[in-house]
């Protein structure tokens, strides 16, 4: 469930349609209940809440409703880390899984990207909150057999030349919750209209950036991480205009 709008507000967010340009549906809460119950029904593994942090009270609410009515799969809060670490404990009452992004560790950066010096401290309180409520994410399956049930996957997007950042985005994790916490280091950055307009991020990650980032998860001993090792897919880049956003997702 994308929610749109964003209160990070990255310039070179691959959702932007929604975060930016605010595409969507205006529902109450009855009607996004009923959406989700309808998803349920046809049988998905878990509810997915795609930026939902300017709609906490109305996402604790909908969750509330939904185990009221017997929904027990699991409930994701996929956000982008850029929230108060006081926040975590009420959302810890009803979210199972937290998919945190950890976006910079360069102060510098952060300002420059989405306005706020803040956000590495901000961001690294707010996992360790979920990660203090939840624990690390489990059972960890890379197959994809066994469904996730409960804690925390910190993702982190690499950036065009910016794989110091990353670093120090690692070297950090590493320092506060040890080798054992799951990752999931993305390749898939694709450059959007608003970064060609800035003349910024205007190209793709290079193979070498994302192997200096990769060859740095093993070196710091990292046990649990995905990786993209073929850069992802286009198929993945959103078109929310689209019937199906993902064209990954269309059939052939």
């Amino acid at each position: 469930m994308f929610f749109s709008g964003c209160s990070c507000g990255c310039f070179f967010c691959q959702n932007h349609q929604i975060s930016h340009e605010h595409l969507g549906d205006e529902l109450s809460l009855e009607q996004l209940v009923g959406r989700i119950e309808a998803l349920v029904a046809q049988g998905v593994h878990n509810v997915n809440f795609v930026t939902p942090d300017h709609f906490q009270p109305h996402v604790l609410a909908a969750c509330r409703q939904l185990r009221a009515a017997g929904v027990d799969i699991p409930f994701l809060y996929n956000c982008s880390g850029y929230m108060a670490d006081d926040r975590v404990a009420e959302l810890a009452e009803v979210i199972d899984i937290f998919l945190p992004d950890f976006k910079f560790a360069d102060a510098r950066l952060a300002q420059r990207c989405l306005g706020d010096p803040r956000y590495p401290k901000l961001a690294l309180a707010a996992i360790t909150a979920m990660v203090d409520a939840v624990g690390f994410l489990t059972p960890w399956d890379e197959t994809g057999e066994q469904t996730a049930r409960r804690g925390v996957l910190v993702r982190h997007l690499v950036l065009p030349e910016e794989v110091a950042n990353s670093l120090g985005v690692l070297e950090r994790l590493h320092e506060r919750f040890g080798p054992n916490v799951p990752l999931s280091v993305m390749s898939q950055y694709r450059p959007t209209r608003q970064c060609q307009d800035r003349g910024a991020f205007a190209r793709t990650v290079s193979s070498e950036e994302y192997e200096r980032v990769c060859d740095r998860v093993l070196e710091l001993g990292f046990e649990h991480a995905f990786i993209q090792p073929d850069f992802g897919d286009e198929g993945f880049l959103p078109d929310f205009a689209a019937d199906e956003p993902f064209a990954g997702n269309r059939p052939s």
